[in-house]
């Protein structure tokens, strides 16, 4: 299988022509392969480009930073962008304007701090364990089949564990959670069909439905405030608690966010070692090399990140100008809805040395993967962790991986990662 498989090359010309005409609500399949032209074009003609729809589309890494630090002018409230696009009382709406990361200053402080208190640094290092005893069967698995799916029997499996942990969702009652998530965040995308819609508004309502009972065992039975985040979230800190549609709705978020990110992370990553295999032979010697776990750690964090900035997870981000502001020496009005291209700024050349080349060995990766300022993604640390013990632990079992056929993509442009990616182990 060769590189161009699997993300086939897009000729500048072609690059150009989608950059001349773009409108995320109307992107062409050839974009979705290989989106990372078409914003260097973006980047070099139109940095900040008004949309079609009247909306700004920023894909410099300067301008990303300048507007992740603005708080003050640029909200994360979506509920002006998001009430026509759902419709009042669409379970959708009530969903992503109380989630954490939709939100703005006071909401978004408090259950920020009630989430950060039983992800500490200690709380995470405890979960390393059973994070490799869970990674560990996952690999038992598939040598034991010879292969499988670098999704659905890995990736996907992880972060659906490690969350449900947090929250303590019994393991027989995590099946729908995967299916759920996909659906919600399925419905993030600039151009909604009505089969995202529909998907969506259900997935909502039965997560709700789902959670209200695990919420009320919960009252009933309290778990470790310390490491159990649903517990912590109910009881609140210092005074401050949350409503019920409050802790309902940053619980769907929870389940959510870490959930998709992660995965796409750790798909992303295998499957580009595949299409660089100079990477992939550098890091198993690496791995060979120091087979001790604390000295494996700081060569396994310099490469996650890298995969991080190379393949975003999440590749846009939005904000609401408050306020008339100038970015990238455009006069914006206030009211201004911009999106920020997460994707373009971590392969923008201003700030990345060769950034089209992925490079396990890239010293200070100031990425943006995880966002920046006030909304920095709470749970960085434990994606991380993560990844390292993921990716770590799977190429020492199988340096020998390879692809049995081209990996499906997701075909999204907020949410890049693959739905299926068939491969053997040699």
């Amino acid at each position: 299988m060769t590189m161009d498989a699997i993300t086939p090359p897009m000729a500048p010309e072609r690059a150009r022509e989608i950059a001349a005409s773009f409108d995320l609500r109307a992107l062409p399949r050839d974009f979705y392969d290989n989106p990372f032209p078409v914003y260097a074009a973006l980047r070099e003609q139109q940095p900040v480009r008004r949309m079609p729809d009247g909306s700004w589309f920023l894909t410099r890494y300067a301008d990303l930073c300048a507007v992740y630090r603005d708080a003050q002018s640029f909200s994360s409230d979506k509920k002006v962008e998001f009430t026509p696009k759902y419709g009042e009382g669409a379970p959708l709406l009530a969903h992503h304007t109380t989630s954490l990361v939709f939100n703005d200053p006071p909401l978004h402080t408090r259950v920020r701090k009630l989430i950060m208190g039983a992800l500490t640094r200690r709380a995470i290092a405890e979960m390393e364990p059973g994070l490799v005893t869970l990674v560990d069967g996952l690999l038992d698995a598939i040598e034991q089949r010879g292969g499988g799916d670098l999704i659905e029997d890995f990736a996907a499996a992880i972060p659906v564990e490690i969350i449900g942990n947090l929250l303590g969702v019994p393991h027989d009652e995590r099946g729908p959670l995967r299916d759920w998530s996909l659906a919600i965040l399925g419905a993030l995308e600039p151009r909604l069909t009505p089969e995202q819609e529909e998907s969506g508004n259900r997935s909502v309502t039965e997560m709700l439905e789902y959670l209200r009972g695990l919420v009320a065992r919960r009252r009933r039975e309290p778990g470790d405030p310390e490491h159990d985040v649903l517990t912590r979230l109910i009881l609140g800190e210092g005074g401050e608690q949350l409503s019920e549609h409050e802790l309902l709705q940053n619980c769907i978020f929870i389940l959510n966010a870490g959930h998709e990110t992660t995965t796409n992370l750790i798909g992303n990553a295998l499957v580009a070692l595949q299409e660089w295999p100079q990477e992939k032979q550098w890091l198993l010697g690496a791995i060979g090399r120091d087979a001790g776990a604390a000295a494996l750690e700081p060569v396994l964090s310099t490469a996650v990140d890298e995969f991080l900035r190379f393949e975003s997870s999440n590749q846009l981000g939005n904000r609401r100008a408050v306020r008339p502001v100038t970015v990238g020496g455009v006069d914006l009005p206030e009211g201004a809805l911009v999106t920020l291209c997460i994707g373009a700024a971590n392969r923008d050349p201003a700030q990345f040395e060769h950034p089209d080349v992925l490079d396990l060995r890239r010293e200070n990766n100031r990425h943006l993967a995880f966002g920046f300022g006030i909304h920095q993604c709470a749970g960085l640390s434990l994606a991380r962790l993560e990844g390292r013990v993921a990716i770590g632990r799977f190429l020492a079992r199988f340096p020998g991986y390879r692809l049995t056929a081209v990996p499906k993509r997701g075909g999204r442009a907020r949410f890049r990662g693959f739905l299926h990616a068939p491969f053997a182990v040699a």
